[in-house]
């Protein structure tokens, strides 16, 4: 049986939950997985490893290959390890010299200290990738974007409520994550960064490419806007599916579902979708979303991807059952 070859494009929990599903649909349909993650991150351990020693933000990358890690228990511990983030040491245990020390592991996952170490020692973070696989037995592989951080700049309006008509610059992702306006235009510095070349020759040999869930304008779009990537996607031969968010953030403020389907033809006009996603209750009325969706090509599939506890999370099962006989159909 030919693999259905499967590439997912995003970055943090949104990537992360497609790739969990897309691992419980791999026996079934035999799926060579890629997954291709953002490299904007400047928050939180990310944002200050990518200040302090320079290269790719780790964060993102690592959430990928932890969603990927194999299911034997030396692997599923590595990746609970990879997921470990230091706390803060109490004050009263130790001096002040150890806990300035101390300090500097705070707040960082071992998984963001071991990728960068494996960067710097290999000198090459696609190799530091499969090193990482290697050790977690990921289920796929995991790729950059691009193989130099990028940063990322909107133009937002009302980013000051006490003058909602004004528009500003709004500059790096965490920023535009959480920005009260409304995003008018998004780019990246530098504005046409290098794709990595392993992720352009999967989207060349892909049979599926995924685009979402995630966070729209930091962890979705960016792909669209890397111009070797862009030309790659609408080049490639594959079929390609949107999976639409389960609830609204604060960088897509104002933006309704169908809305979040146009933003991708703007900033990718010639961009062709086969099938677009998404949860039944979450989507509401379906005919603009519809709409929506057949401006890009494709037909709309409505399924019952959502936890039952009422938050805002795709269930990987549930998920996973409304892939399979979608990609299925690439046979």
């Amino acid at each position: 049986m030919t693999a259905v070859r499967v590439v997912a494009f995003g970055g943090g929990h949104g990537l992360s939950a497609s790739l969990r599903a897309l691992r419980r649909c791999a026996p079934e349909l035999d799926l060579d997985l890629t997954a291709v993650v953002t490299v904007g991150d400047d928050g939180g351990s990310s944002g200050r490893l990518r200040a302090e020693r320079g290269g790719l933000p780790p964060g993102d990358l690592r959430q990928a290959l932890v969603a990927l890690a194999g299911d034997h228990p030396a692997t599923q511990r590595s990746a609970g390890l990879f997921q470990h983030r230091f706390a803060a040491v109490p004050p009263p245990t130790i001096g002040d010299r150890e806990a300035a020390i101390a300090g500097r592991l705070t707040g960082h996952a071992v998984g963001n200290l071991m990728l960068c170490g494996l960067m710097e020692l290999l000198g090459d973070p696609v190799a530091a990738l499969e090193h990482a696989g290697a050790m977690l037995g990921t289920v796929g592989r995991v790729l950059p974007m691009s193989c130099e951080p990028v940063g990322i700049e909107a133009r937002v309006r009302g980013v000051n409520p006490a003058r909602p008509a004004e528009v500003g610059i709004v500059s790096g992702q965490h920023q535009v994550a959480i920005t009260t306006g409304r995003v008018e235009s998004l780019r990246l510095d530098p504005q046409a960064p290098a794709a990595c070349p392993e992720a352009l020759a999967a989207i060349g040999a892909a049979d599926w490419l995924l685009f979402g869930p995630g966070s729209w304008y930091t962890s979705v779009l960016p792909h669209l806007l890397v111009p070797e990537l862009a030309a790659a996607i609408v080049a490639s031969p594959a079929r390609r599916l949107v999976t639409l968010n389960l609830a609204a953030e604060k960088e897509t403020f104002g933006l309704s579902v169908a809305d979040h389907l146009a933003e991708l033809r703007w900033y990718l006009p010639t961009l062709r979708v086969d099938c677009v996603l998404g949860d039944v209750k979450a989507v509401g009325d379906p005919d603009p979303v519809e709409r929506a969706a057949e401006s890009l090509g494709a037909r709309l599939i409505l399924a019952p991807v959502a936890v039952n506890d009422g938050t805002p999370c795709h269930d990987s099962a549930a998920l996973a059952a409304a892939l399979v006989p979608v990609l299925g159909a690439a046979r």
